[in-house]
């Protein structure tokens, strides 16, 4: 099969550490919790039998259930946002994003990215009379 010319190259073999990563994480808050498989899956609209799958890190699941459970029990998503960045601009996924606290890292990527939408606003808004 030819592969279109208008589509980019692709690895997206770190995909599958995410979901491996982010089911273990899944897994783990979960049972630290005391909190059944049932209980999550229902929570979260999905069958207990998915969510096994998600803690399997199974590369068929869906990184938007990850985010779903993730959320739900109060991790960072650090671990499936940031790596998703490094595979989007073609580069390696340092492990150290998959296996560290990241909300320190998570939050001064929102203010940054927060200041940003601020002062784009901010020169959008701005008369042309006011001065610098």
């Amino acid at each position: 099969m030819v592969r279109s010319q208008r589509l980019a190259e692709a690895d997206l073999s770190g995909l599958r550490s995410v979901k491996k990563v982010s089911g273990e994480r899944i897994r783990d808050e979960r049972r630290r919790r005391g909190i059944k498989q049932g209980e999550l899956a229902d929570e979260m609209g999905v069958s207990s039998r998915w969510l096994r799958e998600i803690e399997a890190g199974n590369p068929g699941t869906k990184l938007d259930d990850h985010l779903n459970a993730t959320i739900r029990l109060g991790l960072s998503a650090g671990h499936i946002v940031l790596p998703i960045l490094f595979i989007s601009q073609r580069m390696p996924v340092p492990q150290s994003l998959l296996h560290t606290d990241l909300r320190g890292l998570e939050r001064a990527c929102v203010d940054l990215i927060a200041d940003a939408a601020i002062k784009a606003m901010t020169a959008e808004l701005k008369p042309s009379w006011w001065e610098s």
